[in-house]
Formats: structure tokens, C-alpha cells, sequence
């Protein structure tokens, strides 16, 4: 019996070991765990997450909560650190690349315990982004890298890891996209919001570079009350953004066209997602989920580390500056740009 120990700690990750754990549950010579990190944490939104992924609940929730980027890297570590000794896992696995990643591949790791990384290899260039230095040293360090995109294998290959340590998995987040799909279908959240199938615009924001900026927050609001003449959109607002948008009087000047509600669950957001007319967002899963659906995207961001969303899928990226914005939603929207629509391999 192997005991494997996986880790989450924001959002993205739930999506990312729901089908680890349900793999690990089909085998008689595993014992998997969770350790939620508590790095996002919301009850309600955390077990919505646990139900509609049927996760078991976690083995040890460390609450860490928010902070800096020290503070709260600091923390994970020192929480995860009693968790492996309470725990005495053979395995740990760390997902994606939020601070609960790589504090807790430096913490496994450094305790001798062999350690894999899904979603390995993914680069967007951008050294300013927390999430790629996240990125870059959990790789360094892990004995197993889990690779989801051909780019990944690239970027892996070109800084010198061991062929042998590098595996092409596919992508354990469209897992799980497909096995709430049918549920999401049956959800029907946009009738619940008086939306029509197809015929609405669901935008994310929530990037520092994009959201922390009131001014360039302010320019990004105008677009899409420009583009809601023409299309209504649903606007679920992340924490950090409606604190921006309420605090520059953003959330009031907002139009009607431009419906805010609060953060959704996986199951209705994806209900929302999977029939939208387009989605606009800066998030990198989203990316990836928009491509396995068929729907197009727009990221409003100046790089991404999922290329294969650009080159197979249905993901425009957009430098995301007023002009450039506008004319490429509404190129979207007119069928102007036409998406490969391609599903990349092992997805």
C-alpha cells in the first residue's frame, strides 16, 4: 500500500485532484489524502467544491488564509510541514502554481519524500507574474514532472530537466470539466440570471496587472459597458476586484447590461461558461476550459503559459488595452475570427 498525499490550496487546484482522487479511490494499493492549505478559503465555496467534485473531505485543513506572498508562503510551510509528520505520506503531489504549490514541494521535498508536480512545465515569459516564479521552482525541485501541453515539454526539455522525470499526462482539469459537465448542463444558471443560451458575454478579471491599477481597472470597465450595448454579460467579481471596484465607485457607475454577482461554485460557473457567446477573462484556467468546450475566449493579458489554447483551441489573446479590446470582442462576436477548435492531445 502506497500512501499519496495531495495538496490544495485556491480554487484551481479542487479541479486539478478531483480526478487524482478518484483514480487513487479505484485502486486497492492506494491510500490517497488531501491537505487543503486554506490559501483561498471561503466555507461555503470550499465545500460547494468538495460536493460537486465529490472530493472526500480533507485529511488536514491548515488554514493559512491570506497575506503577502511571504507571509503566506511562510505559513504553508510551517503548517505543512506538521502535516507530513501527522500524515507520513510516500508520495506528495502538488498542483498548478499558486504559493501553497511551491512552499510545499520545498517542504516535501527537503523531508526526503518523493514529489510530483502536475501541470509542470506550462511558461508564460513574465517574470512579474508571482504564479511563474511559482512555476519555475516547484519544477526545479520535484522528482516528477506532470506535463499537460506539448509546451510544457518543450520548455522542460530546454532548461535541462531529466527526460526520464518528465511525463505527458494531459490535463487532470478538462478531467473534471467532463465529469461535471452533464451536471453543469442541467444547472441551467444563466436561465436563473434571465439570460438566454448563447446570447451573453461572462467576463472574469482578477490579475494584479489588470485589477490593482484603479485607472487601468476604469479603462477595462468602460469596454465591456461599451460592448453590453450590444451583448448583456455576467460579471462573477473575485474578492480582490470587487474590493478595487467599490473602492473607485466602480461597482455603482456599473449598467445594468453588466449583471455583478458574487463568486459562483464549479458547477455553476461552469453552467455559465458553457453557454456563453464568448468569455472574457485573464484567468489561465479558463483558458483551458473555454478550449475543451468550444466557446470562445478572450484573455486579456499580454502572454499566456497555455499556448496550446491559441494555437488548437478557441483562446484569442489580447493585449489588454482599450482599442485593441473592443475591436476584438466585437470581431469575436461577428465571426470575424475564426478559432482551430482543436482539442489538444490527451485531453
Amino acid at each position: 500500500m502506497i500512501k499519496i498525499l495531495s495538496v490544495v490550496g485556491a480554487r484551481p487546484n479542487f479541479m486539478k485532484v478531483a480526478p487524482i482522487d478518484r483514480a487513487a479511490a479505484a485502486r486497492a494499493d492506494v491510500e490517497h489524502i488531501i491537505v487543503h492549505t486554506g490559501q483561498h478559503y471561503d466555507a461555503s465555496m470550499s465545500d460547494a467544491f468538495f460536493r460537486d467534485l465529490d472530493m472526500p473531505q480533507p485529511a488536514s485543513f491548515l488554514g493559512v488564509g491570506s497575506g503577502s506572498h511571504g507571509e503566506q508562503t511562510a505559513r504553508v510551510i510551517v503548517g505543512f510541514e506538521q502535516a507530513l509528520a501527522e500524515h507520513q505520506p510516500d508520495y506528495v503531489i502538488v498542483v498548478g502554481d499558486v504559493n501553497s504549490t511551491i512552499a510545499c514541494a520545498l517542504v516535501a521535498v527537503k523531508a526526503g519524500i518523493r514529489t510530483g508536480h502536475v501541470e509542470s512545465g506550462l511558461r508564460s515569459g513574465d517574470r512579474t507574474m508571482p504564479e511563474e516564479i511559482n512555476r519555475l521552482a516547484t519544477d526545479a525541485i520535484v522528482d516528477d514532472l506532470f506535463v499537460t501541453e506539448q509546451s510544457g515539454l518543450d520548455n522542460l526539455a530546454r532548461e535541462g530537466h531529466d527526460p526520464a522525470s518528465i511525463h505527458f499526462v494531459g490535463n487532470t482539469m478538462i478531467d473534471s470539466l467532463h465529469y461535471a459537465l452533464p451536471l453543469a448542463r442541467q444547472r441551467k444558471k444563466a436561465h436563473e440570471l434571465g439570460l438566454v443560451d448563447g446570447a451573453y458575454a461572462l467576463v472574469t478579471l482578477h490579475r494584479p496587472s489588470n485589477v490593482d491599477d484603479v485607472d487601468q481597472l476604469r479603462l477595462l470597465i468602460d469596454v465591456l459597458a461599451d460592448v453590453s450595448t450590444r451583448i448583456p454579460m455576467v460579471f462573477p467579481v473575485h474578492p480582490r476586484t470587487r474590493s478595487v471596484l467599490e473602492r473607485a465607485g466602480l461597482a455603482a457607475g456599473m449598467p445594468p447590461s453588466i449583471r455583478l454577482i458574487d463568486p459562483a461554485g464549479y458547477v455553476d460557473f461552469l453552467s455559465l461558461m458553457q453557454s456563453a457567446a464568448v468569455v472574457i477573462t485573464d484567468s489561465g484556467g479558463i483558458q483551458e476550459e473555454t478550449t475543451a468546450l468550444g466557446v470562445p475566449c478572450i484573455t486579456a493579458r499580454t502572454t499566456t503559459e497555455r499556448p496550446v489554447t491559441v494555437t488548437h483551441g478557441t483562446n484569442l489573446l489580447v493585449d489588454p488595452v482599450p482599442e485593441t479590446l473592443r475591436q476584438s470582442i466585437h470581431a469575436v462576436l461577428d465571426g470575424v475570427i475564426v478559432f482551430p477548435r482543436q482539442v489538444p492531445p490527451l485531453w
